[in-house]
């Protein structure tokens, strides 16, 4: 199991250049659970998470792990408790699996110190918890899109942070292969309690795979809680600006969204 933190930001303002993407946000991360990012596109979903990982350096307030801002913590020693996963990350050209899953347990290498059996074992355990061992020789630009978004999730776990970010996990992958990805990161959450949160698009893959979400809109935090607390017609309507109802999903009782548009909706029989 891992060792569990706090993860709090205090009035946060980030952005680039001259303009703020988000502004005063205030939040804390569950511990030991998935925490989902959702909002609207440019809402500040994936600034945000880069603004937690340090990635992009905030303008304002802080990010606090364990009591401590996140800028006042040495690279290394932030880089074994959080993780990231990027928006489409790029391997490099010809590399093979093992080898790009191995560059995980950069954080973990000392100046002089050679590959030891504790990085051997750390990659094996995160090509099978990922279920992509027996692609270890194969070379990354090879595989499928699921499969390459399992070796990046691999890189993540070998790198042994109890904290780990991903920004839009499921992004150009097809709905067989999004479920495949989020039901690796649920098995890893509850096998070894990583504190894991991410950025989705998808309101309802949201909602069925969260134990708490954020709710932004134009930089600032609207709403969080759990799913069902959160996702109701009118939080949908302020954060993404669509007409919808809100009803259980019969396979997994969570909030769905029914989007309403202007076409092809049944007359209300109450009318």
């Amino acid at each position: 199991m891992t060792t569990l933190h706090t993860l709090r930001t205090e009035g946060l303002v980030a952005g680039y250049g001259r303009t703020t993407i988000i502004d005063g946000i205030d939040l804390e991360i569950p511990t030991g659970r998935i925490s989902v990012i959702v909002g609207a596109n440019a809402c500040g979903k994936s600034t945000l998470l880069k603004t937690i990982s340090r990635l992009v350096p905030a303008q304002g307030g802080a990010v606090v792990l364990d009591g401590k801002r996140i800028d006042q913590i040495p690279t290394k020693e932030l880089a074994r408790t959080l993780g990231l996963l990027p928006q489409q990350p790029i391997a490099p050209e010809g590399i093979v699996v093992a080898d790009l899953v191995g560059r995980g347990r950069h954080p973990h290498q000392k100046l002089f110190r050679s590959w030891t059996a504790d990085d051997d074992r750390a990659v094996t355990e995160a090509l099978a918890a990922t279920g992509v061992l027996e692609l270890a020789d194969r070379a990354v630009d090879e595989l499928s899109g699921g499969q390459r978004q399992r070796v990046w999730i691999a890189m993540a776990l070998a790198q042994q942070t109890d904290v780990l970010l991903l920004d839009e996990p499921t992004t150009f992958l097809d709905v067989s292969h999004q479920i495949e990805v989020l039901d690796l990161l649920t098995d890893l959450n509850a096998t070894r309690g990583t504190t894991i949160v991410m950025v989705l698009h998808d309101i309802n893959l949201a909602a069925r795979y969260a134990d708490h979400l954020f709710a932004l809109r134009e930089g600032r935090l609207v709403a969080d809680g759990a799913p069902r607390d959160v996702i109701t017609s009118d939080l949908v309507r302020e954060v993404f600006e669509l007409d919808c109802r809100v009803i259980d999903d019969p396979v997994s009782g969570t909030p769905l969204v029914i989007p309403r548009g202007r076409h092809r909706i049944l007359p209300d029989p109450s009318n």
